[in-house]
């Protein structure tokens, strides 16, 4: 049992961030335990990216927006861009779909269109502006808590939808229903001692993102990894946006 936590643990680090972890030869990270926990661990890979974030802009906090802007772009390295890319091979699919072609084999080609590019571009400017702006007021918790919040709520819509991804359908299988949500209940209750908004952010984050991935599942006429990677960043610039609204 604890192996299978452990590994679970590390193959969410090394799926969705770019931070070193290996693995031996002899593990198996097939096994319905380990992927479960992998799911589980993915707002542990939000705070933690968060938190090294948060340290990088601390070092660069005299640098004004300018350090606020590397901060940004340093952390979505952390991630290797993962979500980003999705973006461009959603954008992609949805406009391949209007024209008539098969939206699942255009959106997962390894190149990318003149369309896919520019919805990249605009929604990595709107995400450093998001940043930029909650880390120059200092409101370091909120940008932790979305990170947290943006992932978290991905879990809901792997339980929800059917896939056109045989590994996706496999994660779908092994995520225990009750473990989400004593997730669920366990993050809101830990994010409420440090920031009294996370309830509300967090329910308004669940619905962000079952409506974006159900707009963008229409949209392509199926749904995978590059919707729930579409849907995360759409996630977080919506709440970065929010927040900075109401609170800057």
């Amino acid at each position: 049992m604890f192996n299978s936590i452990y590994l679970g643990f590390k193959f969410a680090f090394s799926y969705f961030s770019i931070l070193p972890v290996s693995f031996k030869e002899s593990d198996d990270l097939s096994q319905k335990e380990v992927l479960n926990v992998m799911l589980l661990s993915l707002p542990l890979v939000g705070l933690t990216l968060g938190v090294g974030a948060v340290a990088i802009f601390s070092l660069l906090d005299h640098l004004g927006w300018y350090g606020a802007i590397i901060t940004a772009i340093l952390y979505m390295v952390l991630y290797g861009f993962l979500h980003t890319e999705a973006i461009m091979d959603v954008a992609d699919g949805i406009y391949a779909n209007h024209g008539g072609k098969d939206a699942y084999r255009v959106a997962k080609e390894p190149t990318v269109g003149a369309m896919g590019v520019l919805f990249g571009v605009g929604a990595l400017l709107l995400k450093v502006s998001g940043i930029v702006v909650l880390l120059t007021h200092h409101l370091l918790f909120e940008f932790l808590s979305v990170l947290i919040i943006s992932r978290l709520s991905l879990l809901p819509l792997i339980v929800l939808h059917e896939f056109k991804s045989s590994f996706l359908t496999q994660l779908k299988d092994s995520l225990d229903l009750w473990w989400v949500m004593m997730l669920f209940i366990l993050v809101a209750i830990g994010g409420s001692f440090f920031m009294g908004s996370f309830v509300v952010i967090l329910i308004l984050g669940v619905i962000l993102s079952y409506l974006i991935s159900i707009w963008l599942s229409a949209r392509l006429g199926f749904t995978n990894g590059d919707v729930l990677g579409a849907t995360l960043e759409g996630v977080e610039i919506l709440l970065f946006f929010l927040i900075a609204l109401l609170m800057v």
